[in-house]
């Protein structure tokens, strides 16, 4: 059955390639040297290659696994140069055409050259240039990027991670300007800073409840892959990305964030939905049996959080809509990850209907279009 006219795609989950032009027009003329820049590279096998450079360190990906337009027998190589790229990845006016080629009113777009979460800038050694960077990235996407059609874009911001107060006044300076949602990091921890199970991240976390701003975090933020054996094909990482945010779930439902902040909401992105209805179960599970000489509440069962403060996000997920009533409809949200590997372009709208194909009109309008605009705030 076709997606009913009416019924807007709204992906909560794309992604952009900085053009080189980001911090060099941005940041102050001391910090043009050390701040990102693109270099053009000789090779011997072609012509020149393009890397950024920051701080004095050569980052070699410019368009990670940005394949869009390419078929699966070509993917493997990242793209070397920004003329390996179609223009929809890095020009937003060309992003709105590849939009309606797709089927896809709005998109919510992750950084990447930064990370999702802003990474790089927190492993900087100069914070105060790490700071510029990432006011100079979100202004980049609030006033140019968002700006080619503030009614398509929805806006997600940066925060300096390694400061929760300096993050809160980024997140309120950014959502004077529009921001809608913070990217944060599925796994703290993991980057060298506190964990969920702190108070570290509160001042952020109040500052988030306030101004009505989830948190939208990617797998991967983290900067661990799912790791099984050194000699495992990357097939298997790839295959295991979606335990990041079932790592994030029993995380965070355990934790003490959702008993101190009420009003908070995670979007767990590309993390997927299917496992949802037995990591549910079985954290409820461990929470009858072993809370009782566990460091955790005694009188929230994880489940109730999770109904109040969680989102999963998902591209195919066949196997979550099938489960959508232990779910929760109410909790689903779509993306189609342009222009990453998993995305379907141009074809995400023909493949949403053969996905939502058996799923009630009401429920798929939900999913597609509602869902993301009362969570987001972004209204039609």
């Amino acid at each position: 059955m076709p997606l009913r006219p009416h019924m807007k795609l709204l992906s909560v989950d794309d992604h952009l390639i900085e053009p080189p032009h980001v911090w060099q027009t941005r940041l102050p003329r001391k910090y043009l040297e050390d701040g990102p820049k693109i270099v053009d590279e000789p090779r011997e096998d072609g012509p020149p290659g393009q890397a950024w450079y920051y701080e004095g360190n050569r980052f070699a990906q410019i368009g990670l696994n940005a394949v869009a337009g390419k078929k699966p027998e070509e993917f493997g190589v990242e793209p070397l140069r920004y003329a390996d790229m179609i223009p929809g990845c890095y020009e937003p006016h060309a992003r709105l055409i590849d939009m309606d080629l797709d089927g896809v009113h709005a998109a919510l777009c992750f950084p990447s050259f930064p990370g999702f979460a802003g990474k790089v800038f927190t492993a900087a050694k100069d914070k105060e240039l790490a700071f510029l960077c990432i006011q100079a990235w979100n202004d980049f996407l609030l006033d140019e990027w968002c700006a080619a059609d503030r009614g398509r874009f929805i806006p997600g911001v940066l925060v300096p991670m390694w400061d929760p107060q300096l993050a809160a006044q980024e997140a309120r300076r950014t959502h004077a300007k529009g921001a809608k949602t913070i990217f944060f990091s599925e796994n703290p921890a993991r980057l060298g800073l506190p964990s969920f199970h702190t108070d570290h991240w509160d001042p952020l976390f109040y500052a988030a409840e306030e101004l009505n701003m989830p948190l939208s975090a990617h797998f991967g933020t983290s900067g661990q892959a799912p790791h099984t054996a050194d000699d495992a094909p990357w097939a298997v990482s790839i295959a295991l990305f979606g335990c990041n945010s079932m790592y994030a779930y029993a995380d965070l439902v355990f934790s003490p964030v959702f008993h101190k902040h009420p009003n908070l909401k995670f979007a767990l992105s590309e993390g997927g939905i299917g496992w949802l209805p037995y990591l549910i179960e079985r954290c409820d599970q461990v929470w009858e049996k072993h809370r009782h000489y566990q460091n955790v509440n005694q009188s929230v069962r994880p489940s109730e959080l999770y109904r109040k403060h969680i989102y999963g996000c998902f591209i195919d997920d066949v196997a979550g809509l099938t489960a959508r009533d232990v779910i929760g409809v109410d909790h689903m949200l779509w993306e189609a990850d342009y222009p990453h590997s998993d995305s379907h372009w141009p074809e995400s709208r023909k493949r949403a209907e053969q996905v939502f194909q058996e799923i009630p009109d009401d429920v798929v309008h939900q999913i597609v279009e509602l869902n993301p605009r009362r969570l987001f705030d972004f209204p039609g």
